[in-house]
């Protein structure tokens, strides 16, 4: 058996641990302790605290100049464990439902093994990364200084995706992931009864107008052949107690999601319009706010051909190279804008039970755990050949 492979029981089982305590955003720090502790116990420099609860591990070996960066996020989401496993969530309200803990064992394993064998010249920086859902963890990273205290030459990043096979890999070239922003609108009238509809401003009748106009910005106004999404995720007004009253205002919020920058701002330009015509024809007034929150992961085609390679070494034929980019957002984006990147799909085999990213009853497949240690390897190995 090879060194990979012996470590494998025992990666399995730190990945159950800590499944069974996920630990949400800026709040890893039982999970960052244990990533300090196997780093430095397998040698490697490590320095604690970017982003707060961030961990970066470096290695050094041989006389190469060339430095690399090897991302992992730690996080949790907020949302309960339905599935019953002997390694469920042990934390009321919190689990790993996006594979995050079998991200971080994988890039564990990489770094032991890389430790062990030396088989490369160069400088690998292992980045395990807090608070990748959404609370904004590879921003504070980058702007608490990561790439000046650890410069790369190149980036990459590794997510599970169920309905692969967990030796089957996707590597792109290009867009992989959407921006990943938020909209609110607040429309304000004049609250009145129910009955005198005529003596008030209904923000209700307009916010209706408003919504199923919503659709026509990336079915009429975006180019059809640029994706985009625009979704309304949360509608406020009134209170169900008050069945005869208009209320003076509704709050209405959701996403914008696009792959390319022009696309972006015509989403929040469009929206914008909407929002400020429909409150002109209701004689209403129309509040807008639009926060881009994470931009669109765009993988490099030099870094995503060096991830093909070592890709294709460790899964041969089952390596696709036509997956379609995905709606979702990842704040790895933050990372490839200060080097070149690559994004990469790894099988977490079949959806059990339906059971796909943010679902109660997910689970990362431990089938995968070996091929994301061998990917990282790998790759490490090829970026930094000794020879």
């Amino acid at each position: 058996m090879s060194k990979i492979d012996d470590d494998l029981p025992f990666l399995r089982d730190l990945r159950h641990d800590l499944h069974a305590h996920p630990e949400l955003g800026f709040e890893e720090e039982r999970t960052s302790a244990i990533v300090a502790r196997l780093l430095a116990e397998a040698g490697l420099k490590v320095h604690r605290g970017l982003g707060g609860t961030g961990v970066v591990g470096s290695l050094q070996v041989g006389n190469g100049t060339r430095s690399i960066g090897l991302r992992a996020d730690m996080d949790a989401l907020a949302m309960p464990e339905t599935a019953d496993r002997p390694y469920k969530s042990t934390v009321p309200g919190k689990m790993h439902a996006c594979g995050h803990d079998g991200h971080t064992v994988m890039l564990l394993g990489a770094a032991r093994a890389l430790a062990q064998s030396r088989d490369f010249s160069g400088t690998v920086h292992f980045i395990f990364q807090p608070a990748e859902e959404g609370r904004g963890g590879a921003k504070r990273m980058v702007e608490e200084g990561l790439f000046d205290l650890f410069p790369c030459d190149a980036i990459y990043g590794l997510h599970n995706m169920p309905g692969m096979d967990p030796d089957e890999m996707a590597v792109v070239a290009g867009p992989q992931l959407a921006s990943s922003d938020s909209w609110t609108v607040t429309f304000r009238g004049t609250g009145t009864h129910g009955a005198k509809p005529h003596l008030g401003r209904d923000p209700v009748t307009a916010a209706g107008v408003f919504l199923t106009s919503l659709q026509t910005i990336p079915g009429r106004v975006v180019d059809p052949l640029q994706p985009s999404v625009v979704s309304a995720c949360s509608v406020q007004a009134g209170d169900p107690k008050a069945l005869n009253v208009i209320p003076d205002f509704v709050e209405i919020g959701g996403t914008a999601r696009a792959y390319s920058p022009v696309v972006r701002d015509q989403l929040d330009t469009e929206i914008r319009r909407l929002a400020e015509g429909t409150a002109a024809m209701f004689g209403i007034k129309a509040e807008y706010f639009f926060k881009r929150r994470i931009p669109p992961v765009v993988n490099d085609p030099d870094a995503t051909a060096r991830a093909l390679g070592a890709a294709t070494d460790v899964f041969g034929g089952k390596v696709r190279t036509d997956f379609p980019p995905s709606t979702a957002g990842d704040d790895f984006a933050f990372f490839g804008a200060e080097a070149p990147g690559c994004y990469v799909w790894l099988g977490n085999g079949p959806a059990v039970d339906g059971a796909l990213h943010h679902n109660t009853a997910y689970d990362f497949c431990d089938d995968a755990i070996g091929s994301g240690v061998r990917f990282w390897t790998r790759l490490v190995e090829r970026e930094l050949s000794n020879q």
